[in-house]
């Protein structure tokens, strides 16, 4: 029985590898760690020998954009629909309940509304989470200013995913004693002027995993660097672009582990009976041109550890 099934699956493998799959790619806007999770989605497809035809569209951030954009792509009946980020999953589970969705970049798929479980969906839905280690990145703020009390946090309050990593970041104060300073956005052309607010009121500053906030992040790296202030990032793609450090997952190894779920899917899993998934490997990352342009000793014991950014 073992061996007609696994012939079975090696039958539709080779099927998938001669007939074009046709994938819809939703993205609320681009920046590097969710163009980084489509990479690792695509690479993976190709890697295990899917002939995959991708209608990417992203919605450079408008909401409207974004759920016609989702509205297009079901009525092309594609195959499978990868949705990057909370806002495009949200869009593409409104546009459909048959066609199988993989989401990455979503931080609490079931708060978003996307699923009944993280164990078992329930929908059409399933994919990857990227829940943040937030206590020990505001922990990470410590290491290089160990008398920090006073963190800013910049995030869209309208992300659900955001909003997710606000209340934890809130209990992990708590713990530490620390006082956050909160800064909202509603879109990123806000971002300088928020960053700005910060003058003279925090000794760090913390950027979740906000695509809004990620996508203007230059704005806060340059405040940070003036103000001698550590930027801790929500993952390592914005450590590479500047930010001092992160201990958290990697955007292009989550997106890998979308597509090999995605492959399941295409294979005959049911969304509604694949468990949503997390990265295990989190890493601390640094960057030492960063810490250098912000005034900061790297600790031996970060160096040791830490993946190094030059």
């Amino acid at each position: 029985m073992k061996k007609l099934q696994w012939l079975i699956s090696l039958i539709f493998i080779l099927s998938l590898i001669t007939t074009a799959v046709d994938i819809g790619i939703i993205q609320i806007l681009e920046h590097p760690a969710l163009d980084a999770a489509r990479a690792g989605f695509m690479d993976e497809l190709k890697e295990q020998g899917i002939n995959a035809t991708y209608d990417y569209q992203n919605a450079q951030g408008d909401m409207a954009t974004l759920y016609t954009i989702a509205g297009n792509i079901v009525a092309d009946k594609v195959d499978l629909i990868l949705a990057i980020a909370t806002p495009s999953a949200q869009a593409a589970a409104n546009a459909t309940s048959q066609i199988p969705i993989l989401i990455t970049a979503v931080t609490d798929p079931k708060i978003a509304g996307l699923v009944k479980e993280f164990d078992k969906p329930g929908t059409n839905v399933t994919g990857t989470s990227d829940m943040n280690p937030v206590e020990k990145q505001l922990e990470l703020i410590l290491s290089f200013a160990p008398k920090a009390t006073r963190i800013g946090i910049i995030y869209n309050g309208g992300e659900a995913n955001s909003v997710v990593q606000i209340d934890l970041a809130q209990q992990a104060a708590k713990k530490l004693g620390l006082k956050l300073v909160l800064v909202t956005v509603s879109e990123t052309s806000g971002v300088f002027q928020a960053t700005q607010s910060l003058q003279g009121r925090v000794d760090a500053v913390y950027v979740p995993t906000d695509n809004t906030v990620v996508a203007a992040l230059e704005s806060v790296i340059s405040f940070c660097e003036r103000n001698k202030l550590p930027l801790i990032a929500g993952e390592t793609e914005s450590v590479e672009r500047g930010a001092l450090a992160t201990i958290g997952l990697n955007y292009y190894d989550l997106g890998r582990q979308t597509g090999a779920m995605a492959v399941k899917i295409l294979n005959g899993a049911d969304p509604a009976e694949t468990p949503i998934e997390f990265q295990e490997n989190i890493n601390l990352t640094v960057n030492k041109s960063a810490a250098k342009r912000m005034g900061f000793t790297i600790p031996d014991e970060i160096l040791k550890e830490a993946i190094v950014v030059e």
